[in-house]
């Protein structure tokens, strides 16, 4: 059973405002305005056991540290349709899941990476089967795409 203390309660708050992936650090610097004694071994301890309960997703790109975000159900997380654009807060984050040790309730989604103020966004959609981009022969299990960019805040100049 998940024990709920206000420093996890924090942690998921900072994860929850932020609508994309968070550094531990980042989400010291941000959980730290509802708890203001809580130090980084103690996100890290929080973080794993929000993993272990399914509320929060690992998201690895290559080249960075890791991040964390809010898990999303399959149900709450339809694509959008086609013809369609994803909004602001959903054009976010890009690498794809399927992690490791992920939570089967997990929806499948990408990201998007700022490469000017490093932030990682979801995207709450996928491009679909990569089998036709296999060589012949080949079984696509897992795939990962991440788009690489300037977000949304950065294209229009406002400070990250």
């Amino acid at each position: 059973m998940e024990r709920h203390t206000k420093q996890r309660q924090a942690v998921l708050d900072a994860l929850a405002r932020s609508g994309q992936a968070l550094s531990p650090p980042d989400l010291l610097a941000q959980a730290r305005s509802s708890v203001p004694s809580l130090n980084l071994s103690t996100v890290y301890r929080q973080v794993k056991g929000l993993q272990d309960a399914g509320r929060v997703v690992r998201v690895e790109l290559p080249g960075q540290p890791a991040r964390f975000e809010m898990a999303v159900s399959s149900e709450a997380a339809a694509p959008p349709r086609a013809g369609h654009t994803i909004d602001a807060a959903a054009a976010m984050v890009a690498h794809s899941h399927h992690h490791p040790g992920a939570v089967a309730h997990e929806s499948h989604h990408h990201h998007f990476h700022c490469v000017q103020c490093d932030r990682v966004y979801p995207i709450h959609a996928c491009p679909g089967s990569m089998g036709d981009l296999a060589p012949p022969g080949f079984e696509v299990q897992h795939h990962d795409l991440t788009l690489r960019g300037r977000c949304a805040t950065c294209v229009a100049g406002a400070p990250a």
